[in-house]
């Protein structure tokens, strides 16, 4: 019962570098997304246009994009927008998709960008109708759609009914947020359940976080009633700046190996995908999380032999 293809996005670009003190280079942004091109993904989230002073990482967005040039045939490059004056930039800069995000709990999204759920959603539909008007594909980002920091366990009710609303904006897909990784699958079967009552399940996207641990058996669940699009980290980088508790992001070598191991087309090769992400650990100087990260594939013929561990930086 499980999807025979598996959909990819790469979130650490966007995701991953905007929780990190330390500063990334423009260059060495655009070589991480190339890097992760080359590897086999297919879609990569490579910033945000949000005000620089809310996530100085991301304050290069528009020259990223300037030195990535157009994405690649059948790639694409995505960005977070939260306003009609972001999607301008985004627009500008020649984005292939954006994203909006809000919330599943009204505490959270408060917090997090200063405004109701209903007020968020309000601020979406022109962009949403301007972004689509451009012949871009849309994504409607869903935080803490199984618990938030704040609120605690989110009622799954909760995360359908804003999915809905995003998606009768006109979002293209909608993308079920695990903020602060306390899922497990019987969280996951509570919002998909109802959720896929109504939608498409081709139109939903699954992000999950390990903090807890539980982010590859939530990927199972999800496969489980047919979702078969993902986002997820190399090295397992970032969390959210605005939700305590919130690091671990399902890293994207844990989840292409599971993903080989099950027989599951990704189009990503491994190897290259922990070269991607290795000169990362230098530029933060920090051992990166992430499990097939750290202890490479299983050894033996059907991986070419042994492999060396990445090595933490000194």
């Amino acid at each position: 019962m499980l999807p025979r293809a598996v959909h990819l996005t790469d979130v650490g670009p966007r995701d991953g570098l905007q929780n990190e003190g330390v500063p990334v280079s423009t260059e060495a942004k655009v070589a991480f997304v190339r890097a992760l091109v080359a590897a086999g993904v297919r879609e990569v989230e490579v910033s945000s246009f949000v005000r620089p002073d809310r996530v100085p990482q991301l304050a290069d967005a528009a020259e990223v994009f300037a030195a990535l040039g157009p994405a690649p045939a059948g790639v694409v490059y995505a960005a977070l927008v939260p306003n009609e004056r972001g999607l301008d930039r985004a627009l500008a800069a020649g984005v292939g998709k954006v994203s909006v995000f809000t919330a599943a709990t009204e505490t959270f999204n408060r917090r997090n960008v200063n405004a109701s759920v209903a007020e968020s959603l309000a601020r979406f539909a022109p962009v949403v109708a301007r972004a689509r008007a451009a012949g871009l594909p849309v994504r409607g980002y869903v935080s803490t759609a199984f618990g938030c920091p704040y609120e605690g366990p989110t009622p799954s009710a909760q995360a359908v009914d804003v999915s809905r609303r995003l998606l009768d904006l006109g979002c293209d897909e909608v993308d079920l947020g695990d903020t602060i990784g306390v899922a497990t699958p019987p969280d996951v079967a509570a919002v998909l359940e109802p959720l896929l009552a109504h939608v498409p399940v081709g139109r939903v996207v699954l992000h999950f976080h390990d903090t807890r641990g539980t982010a590859l058996v939530n990927v199972l669940e999800g496969m489980r009633f047919g979702v078969a699009s993902f986002d997820a980290s190399a090295g397992g980088l970032g969390g959210c700046p605005y939700a305590p508790g919130a690091s671990g992001n399902l890293a994207t070598e844990d989840l292409v190996y599971l993903l080989d191991g099950l027989g599951i087309e990704t189009g990503v090769r491994l190897e290259a995908l922990r070269d991607a992400a290795r000169p990362l650990e230098g530029l933060l100087g920090r051992a990166l999380p992430g499990k097939v990260f750290r202890a490479g594939p299983a050894p033996g013929p059907h991986c070419g032999g042994p492999v060396t561990p990445s090595r933490p930086p000194r």
